[in-house]
């Protein structure tokens, strides 16, 4: 039996839950906060608590990989049980790990991440294009069979992103708009059929909201990391994008991981996030 792509299960997994999506970025800190020892016992209660406090109330979670990598093997096996617990609950998995390499290297990374039977595989993906974006096409032909996503690192809100992504690309325009439309060119066949594609592009939310950047011919996704305590607003996100704003999925991190450990606090600042987004 197939299922829907990645991007039609996202689009209804947004009708029904709404668009935030929360990250799941279980720094030292946050392990502090929480009241947790620093160690894969610590980093297991706080994903797992995240994962029971979010079902039925958000469409997608975004766990940050290097957070789980950081305890070794231990960490990765709490990473792979996250991966599981989401998908029995009905949760979309975003596995954040910004992969980009070239050839079978590349091969292996999508293998890891967006093949049947890895217990990493996620329902999508980011990825680097730093390398061309040429170069994630095998990633993003194996999603497609899989029905998995993969996004597209395009413009980021850190400072010194903007020395590559706002250079001039050979074609024309910036680094960051030649990713956009290279995801616009992959999902280009699910855009005409009046679908969502499952390539999608990342932007953050707090990026000048001056920047030209051209979404009118993207058919998938785009990632928005950034919203509250990074200081990304919704009104930044509707100035930032425009006529684009229904395809954006903002993500929170710190604001709802801050108020853990306790589940109801953690709800309450996912529905208080949902509101805003209107």
């Amino acid at each position: 039996m197939t299922r829907a792509s990645y991007g039609e299960r996202l689009r209804e997994a947004v009708t029904k839950h709404g668009r935030l999506c929360v990250g799941i970025d279980p720094h030292p800190g946050i392990l502090d906060h929480w009241g947790l020892p620093r160690d894969a016992a610590g980093l297991e209660r706080c994903a797992r608590t995240m994962i029971d406090a979010v079902a039925g109330r958000v469409a997608i979670v975004k766990p940050q990989s290097a957070f789980f990598e950081a305890y070794g093997s231990a960490g990765i096996a709490v990473l792979e049980r996250l991966i599981a617990d989401a998908g029995e609950a009905g949760v979309l998995v975003l596995l954040d790990v910004k992969r980009g390499d070239i050839g079978s290297t590349m091969d292996a990374y999508a293998a890891a991440y967006l093949a049947d039977g890895s217990s990493l595989a996620a329902d999508a993906i980011t990825v680097s294009p730093f390398l061309g974006p040429g170069s994630l096409d095998g990633a993003i032909e194996l999603a497609e069979r899989t029905d998995r996503g993969v996004y597209v690192l395009a413009a980021t809100s850190n400072p010194e992103g903007a020395t590559v992504q706002r250079a001039a690309a050979p074609e024309g325009g910036t680094i960051s708009q030649a990713m956009i439309d290279f995801a616009a060119d992959r999902s280009a066949r699910a855009s005409a059929a009046g679908e969502w594609g499952s390539v999608g592009v990342v932007v953050g939310a707090t990026i000048d909201p001056g920047t030209a950047l051209d979404f009118s011919n993207l058919g998938g996704s785009i990632l928005a990391p950034g919203l509250g305590a990074q200081g990304g607003t919704a009104d930044d996100l509707r100035k930032i994008f425009g006529p684009a704003y229904p395809q954006v999925i903002p993500s929170s991190s710190r604001d709802v991981l801050r108020a853990g450990p306790d589940i109801g606090a953690i709800r309450a600042a996912v529905d208080e996030a949902q509101q805003s987004l209107g």
